[in-house]
Formats: structure tokens, sequence, C-alpha cells
């Protein structure tokens, strides 16, 4: 599954070493090869008020589309 950049997603699984935990809401930033060696994605991830908490590489099925409501 390849996502568009830059749109929201949400974690399907915790991200323990950044603390993020599954249903967090990730900005998908650039794709690549994650350390696992299949393919992944660059997120950030942000306060309520906007700032960066975490930026880290994830393997694709980390992540899911967030569904607009």
């Amino acid at each position: 599954m390849k996502f568009e950049l830059y749109t929201d997603a949400v974690l399907t699984c915790d991200v323990p070493e950044h603390k993020l935990k599954r249903g967090d809401v990730v900005k998908l930033v650039d794709h690549h090869i994650a350390p696992d060696g299949s393919e992944g994605y660059s997120i950030e991830v942000f306060n309520a008020l906007g700032d960066t908490i975490a930026v880290t590489a994830v393997s694709e099925n980390v992540a899911r589309t967030a569904a607009r409501r």
C-alpha cells in the first residue's frame, strides 16, 4: 500500500522507543525503506499546540490512513 505524502495516518501498533501508542495520529513525510528492510515511511508526530514531539521511520504496515468523519 502506498500512502500519499503529507497526509494524516493512524498508528496500528505502539512505537515504544518514541512513547507512541496505537491510534496516535501521525503525518507521513517521506517514503523509503524502513529500518527493518520493508517499505516504510518517515513520520512526524505533533502535540495539540503543533509542536513536533517525534520524528521516526516505521514500516508501511505500522500505519493506516486516517478516516475522515
